[in-house]
């Protein structure tokens, strides 16, 4: 019998495979999602689906924003993936796969096809997954799933989600049609919008602060230049320099 990992062998699995520190804003974020898919990773109930895939990537992208070193995040996604068991190249394609789905389902066609999912050349077989989830009684919802629909919704219809009216009744068709805790699905992703909100308040006065430390580094520099020039233009310094020009050399 396998033994399941815990929080703590995922943990350091994942520092396993990113070898270099996290950068300490948002080692917390990385930290999280990682105890998310972990404890789903576990769960007899749970099965890897696109539209799970979709909320780990989005979630993944929108909170990191603004990470450096820049070419660090591509590790830590890898690491991430890895440390529960995945390959990160899985989620990226079920993420696009269900971009191109919006792109050609836009708005209330997206919703219809929930209700009746029917394949799709560009799709493949994701109808019968849609299937699977609305006909599976121990279907383990989580909030990266309800992170991935409300992507999903974004990429279909920008608009639609803008509206809090609108995005309200999408999610409510999309609940009935998955049998979806509507009440859990609604707050988890008030949640979601909240954290993100909060994060790019964070991001911009992240952002603001190395600007401002630019600057400081720039003056100080500047005034360096201006010190060094100030004296050598003094008059001490130019009666020295006229001095030592003056003097003849001994013989």
């Amino acid at each position: 019998m396998n033994k399941v990992p815990t929080v703590s062998d995922t943990k350091k699995d994942f520092y396993n495979h990113h070898t270099r520190p996290v950068n300490s804003v948002y080692r917390r974020v990385v930290e999280e999602l990682m105890v998310e898919m972990h404890l789903l990773a576990v769960n007899a109930d749970f099965n890897y689906d696109p539209i799970y895939a979709m909320g780990v990537v989005t979630s993944f992208e929108r909170f990191m924003q603004g990470y450096q070193p820049e070419k660090d995040k591509e590790s830590i996604f890898e690491a991430l993936c890895k440390a529960v068991g995945k390959e990160q190249q899985q989620y990226r394609q079920d993420a696009e796969l269900l971009k191109t789905m919006a792109l050609h389902l836009p708005g209330k066609e997206l919703l219809s096809w929930f209700a009746s999912p029917t394949p799709l050349e560009e799709t493949g077989d994701l109808h019968n997954t849609i299937i699977a989830i609305a006909q599976n009684p121990k279907f383990k919802y989580s909030r990266l799933f309800a992170v991935g629909i409300y992507s999903l919704l974004e990429q279909a219809n920008l608009e639609l989600v803008k509206d809090e009216k609108q995005l309200n009744e999408a999610l409510k068709q999309i609940s009935s049609a998955l049998h979806l805790p509507e009440d859990k699905l609604q707050k988890d992703l008030d949640l979601y919008r909240s954290n993100l909100e909060k994060m790019e308040q964070a991001q911009l006065m992240m952002a603001d602060a190395i600007i401002a430390e630019r600057k400081k580094r720039e003056k100080r520099t500047q005034d360096k230049k201006q010190g060094a020039t100030a004296a050598n233009n003094s008059p001490e310094s130019i009666q020295e320099s006229d001095s030592s020009q003056g003097e003849t050399p001994s013989s």
